[in-house]
């Protein structure tokens, strides 16, 4: 299944870091949203990516956007690469890996290893609408970040 721009958002509820349950419609009407899906914690463009988005976090929020990270990991995991590269924004373990299927954002094969999401972007607008949506394939790849941030600044 792939997502497109305008619809309707698949709705979540996952684990951050810390154990305690996000839910995606929990931002509606309050906050736009940046889903980031990346492979795997602790491995070099996914942290790379990720203190990318940590530098930018100002930006993200002078939009307000709020920033959800997620990977296949269990949160314990996630609590470990937050805390070793200073992350401050939720890392969600979608580790029975129903959100990325839902989003179309699953890998049938990564390196021998199945069921890994793909390096994935999508901005969720405050009506929980889909405004944004860059699926890639190759996973050295990194999303557009300067269209995301075009859009987010039109949502304000």
């Amino acid at each position: 299944m792939s997502i497109s721009i305008g619809s309707k958002a698949p709705d979540f509820t996952l684990k951050n870091s810390d154990g305690k349950e996000v839910t995606l419609s929990s931002f509606n009407g309050n906050k736009n949203v940046l889903v980031l899906f990346f492979p795997l914690a602790f491995t070099g463009v996914c942290t790379a990516e990720l203190c990318s988005t940590r530098d930018s976090l100002a930006d993200y929020n002078s939009m307000n956007a709020e920033v959800l990270a997620i990977s296949v990991d269990s949160h314990f995991t996630l609590k470990q690469f937050k805390e070793a590269n200073n992350l401050n924004f939720d890392l969600l373990s979608d580790f029975n890996k129903k959100t990325a299927t839902a989003y179309g954002a699953l890998y049938d094969d990564f390196f021998g290893m199945t069921g890994v999401a793909k390096r994935s972007a999508f901005v969720v607008d405050k009506e929980g609408v889909i405004q944004y949506a860059e699926v890639l394939e190759a996973a050295k790849d990194l999303p557009n970040f300067s269209a995301i941030q075009e859009v987010l600044k039109g949502l304000n």
